[in-house]
């Protein structure tokens, strides 16, 4: 890719999907826990923090269970009752008001969860009994994670039709779309890698059947809502949440490839080791990222810089930063301006009330 130094690019709009979007940055979907912990509806507090945050071309939503069984963090959002809805209304509400967008991104946990966070103390749930070397965020602190149990053929349709009822409940909550989590070793994830997927049915052993209850949830989310208001997350480079896959190019080139069929509103995909350095806009990514023919969002410790360079130079059509937009709800205008960056307290990334989470000022207000 041709390095360029003219951030204009950067701060054009862009059709993705159905949504008219006025730059090509996006809030990537940051867990937070500040939700109600037994309802999972958000607030009013939430609602403040993300319309503070409009700015971004698109914001994506922190990730949200689609179901009690999806749960695997305290503190985090549902999308699954009337209650969660009408919570979610308020953000978006507040967003729209200050000309922001907003997707939710569409989750379950999988067997990176607790039973301290599962319905009657279940066992979290996975493709496979394989045992995670993870804690799990409860009220309590972190807790090891327990060996996971085994999904049955018979409730995969139930867990695909949670997407689908999630996907059609965010449209009523005034989301302009919805993320499709498939990454970062959660459990659409977790059916695609060979080391979390030890199935011996429809569902496992080759990169098909793997790819199956993916392209299950997809067919179901984009007939409830159209494909232009769906995206989906991959990781195809990044082992998170100790899910290993021996080979990424086999069991992930194929996938990418048949999202095409979709037309889908986007692709986010996170760009090597979750949060590790960035691989570089060669080599395997460069051949992934080329599979795909729709519009991309880059993710994964993207600098000003980089994300110039990314989309100055053709290999992403828009750019998400994380943990940059918790301390600089700005963001956008402070990367027009190459401005100074705050840096965020660690201590206060999940969990707590307002403190570390809508009380960091914008350039103006730090200036003065």
């Amino acid at each position: 890719m041709t390095q360029s130094t003219d951030a204009a690019p950067l701060f054009q709009p862009v059709t993705v999907g159905r949504m008219s979007l006025p730059n090509r940055i996006a809030m990537a979907p940051l867990t937070r826990s500040r939700a109600d912990n037994v309802t999972g509806v958000p607030t009013a507090m939430n609602a403040a923090y993300y319309a503070q945050r409009a700015d971004a071309g698109l914001i994506i939503a922190e990730a949200t269970q689609i179901s009690p069984q999806g749960k695997g963090y305290a503190y985090t959002p549902g999308i699954h009752s009337a209650e969660q809805v009408a919570g979610w209304r308020l953000v978006t509400d507040a967003v729209r008001a200050k000309g922001g967008r907003m997707a939710l991104q569409l989750w379950h946990v999988g067997r990176v969860s607790h039973p301290d966070l599962q319905p009657g103390g279940a066992l979290p749930v996975a493709p496979s009994a394989v045992k995670p070397t993870l804690k799990a965020f409860t009220t309590e602190g972190f807790k090891d994670i327990p060996t996971p149990r085994a999904l049955e053929i018979d409730e995969l349709p139930g867990i695909v039709e949670d997407y689908r009822i999630a996907a059609r409940n965010a449209v009523a909550a005034g989301f302009d779309a919805v993320e499709v989590h498939a990454a970062n070793g959660y459990l659409i994830d977790q059916f695609l890698r060979d080391g979390t997927n030890q199935r011996t049915d429809a569902y496992g052993g080759s990169v098909a059947n793997r790819a199956r209850f993916l392209f299950e949830v997809l067919d179901a989310v984009v007939g409830e809502i159209g494909a232009d208001r769906v995206g989906i997350r991959l990781s195809p480079l990044s082992p998170s949440n100790d899910a290993q896959e021996s080979d990424p190019q086999a069991a992930y080139s194929p996938v990418i490839e048949r999202l095409n069929d979709y037309k889908l509103a986007y692709l986010h995909m996170i760009e090597g080791v979750t949060r590790g350095p960035h691989p570089g806009f060669g080599g395997l990514l460069a051949e992934l990222r080329g599979l795909y023919k729709g519009r991309y969002i880059a993710n994964n410790v993207y600098t000003r810089a980089m994300a110039i360079e990314a989309v100055g130079g053709g290999h992403a059509d828009l750019v998400a930063f994380g943990r940059p937009f918790i301390a600089n709800p700005d963001l956008v205008e402070r990367l027009r301006l190459d401005a100074p960056l705050a840096e965020p307290d660690s201590k206060t990334f999940y969990g707590g009330d307002a403190r570390g989470y809508t009380d960091y000022p914008t350039l103006g207000a730090a200036t003065a």
